[in-house]
């Protein structure tokens, strides 16, 4: 998940409508009542079984999953209060909480002072009640510990690896039932039980390169889902996996039809195609949903990757399309469309080349669309970013599509009123 601090790169509901029914006449009265008990008797009773069936296998339809860092608690001063006010916790149906590391072929603790140990005061916290010295659990999971009170039906996910604690998969890939186990008894800790509903695997990338290069063989990411699925009976089990579809790129260096028997649901990264590494250019939006005459790369688009996916076999249902709260740009740029020269990344916050929305929708407005994303040419910068309107008309075409719904990286990106959130369909 390519964040501004920890960068992960490509290459490198609605509810149910309830129907009232008004009889006229007394005969047709009971009639409709009749038909309406049995009705409700069947509707039930297909509840229950859905309910019922392994987590693995129900549909992952009009899910909203956000990413929450736990480093977006320092710099960017974003905290899980944040969710609450800005109105996303009611668009949200699952929050990923990134990132827990893997080491020794285990799941381990990410940062322990922002997930359990960072005191809130009254006005920081969820609920406006500060913690105090003695209290057994503090920091971000006691906050969202906090907001699934105020919000029953949302459940959060424990995500593990990133872009920067992958290199561990490879280790754990080794003996997949023990890492399952050591992932099961962290997730599941006394300390904070009831706030992980399961676990999601970022392993970038299998079989394949990205901060490392991993050399586990095709099997290894099925294996290790496998085991997962098996500990976690009756949890959440999902993984968020390149969206590489070029031929011979990392989708085909793993099996992960085999591995979407055991997953809810995949979160393929459809950002992040295209950036400044390339420092020269061409420039080209992150996050395109097509191709388009002039593209860098084939393979490089959302839609080339949901169509690859299904083709190897994976269900639509099981598929979220992916969408980053952040821009990606260049500077030196005299170009407007895409595809012109550059001299190096464009300034940003916290990381060249990379930039917040909330930022550029003031500094760097649209200034056109393409492949159904925009781009921003002011001065001498170049950026490519979604906005309320390309998110909107996204998830059109992801509804077409027949997708599971969709996922961002990452909450701390959006406005403050959650103006990106708001647009997801």
């Amino acid at each position: 998940m390519l964040g501004p601090e920890r960068r992960r790169s490509l290459t490198a509901r609605p509810p149910g409508r309830r129907r009232r029914l008004t009889a006229l006449l007394g005969a047709v009265c009971a009639a409709v009542l009749a038909a309406t008990v049995l009705t409700s008797t069947a509707s039930a009773g297909a509840q229950e079984s859905q309910q019922d069936r392994p987590a693995a296998s129900r549909a992952a339809a009009g899910k909203t999953v956000g990413y929450f860092t736990n480093w977006g608690v320092y710099q960017r001063n974003y905290h899980v209060k944040n969710v609450e006010t800005s109105g996303s916790a009611d668009k949200l149906t699952h929050i990923n909480y990134a990132f827990g590391n893997v080491q020794g072929g285990k799941c381990a603790i990410g940062d322990g002072y922002a997930d359990y140990e960072k005191a809130y005061t009254a006005d920081q916290s969820v609920d406006g009640k500060a913690d105090t010295w003695d209290q057994p659990l503090r920091g971000n999971f006691n906050q969202l510990l906090k907001l699934k009170k105020l919000h029953p039906d949302l459940k959060i996910l424990w995500s593990f690896g990133g872009w920067t604690w992958s290199g561990g998969f490879g280790e754990a890939a080794k003996n997949p039932a023990a890492f399952a186990e050591s992932c099961y008894n962290l997730v599941n800790d006394e300390r904070w039980k009831g706030l992980f509903d399961g676990i999601d695997i970022d392993w970038e990338y299998p079989n394949a390169c990205g901060l490392t290069c991993d050399e586990s063989g095709p099997d290894a990411f099925p294996n290790l889902m496998k085991a997962l699925r098996d500990k976690f009976d009756g949890q959440l089990v999902t993984a968020a996996i390149s969206a590489d579809a070029s031929d011979g790129g990392k989708l085909e260096a793993a099996d992960y039809k085999t591995a979407a028997q055991y997953v809810d649901w995949y979160l393929p990264m459809t950002y992040d195609y295209f950036g400044a590494w390339d420092a020269q250019g061409p420039t080209a939006p992150h996050s395109p949903l097509t191709s388009y005459e002039g593209i860098p790369k084939d393979g490089f688009n959302t839609e080339a990757t949901i169509t690859k996916l299904k083709e190897m076999g994976v269900p639509g249902d099981k598929l979220l399309y992916g969408l980053g709260f952040y821009g990606r740009g260049w500077n030196g740029v005299s170009q407007a469309e895409p595809g012109g020269t550059a001299t190096g990344p464009a300034p940003g916050t916290y990381e060249q080349g990379i930039e917040d929305y909330k930022v550029l929708k003031d500094r760097c407005p649209p200034t056109g669309k393409v492949a159904g994303t925009a781009y921003a040419h002011c001065g001498n910068q170049w950026w490519s970013y979604d906005t309320p309107e390309t998110i909107s008309a996204k998830g059109d075409w992801a509804a077409q599509q027949g997708l599971g719904g969709s996922f961002f990286w990452e909450l701390s990106g959006d406005t403050a009123n959650g103006e990106l959130i708001k647009a997801i369909r």
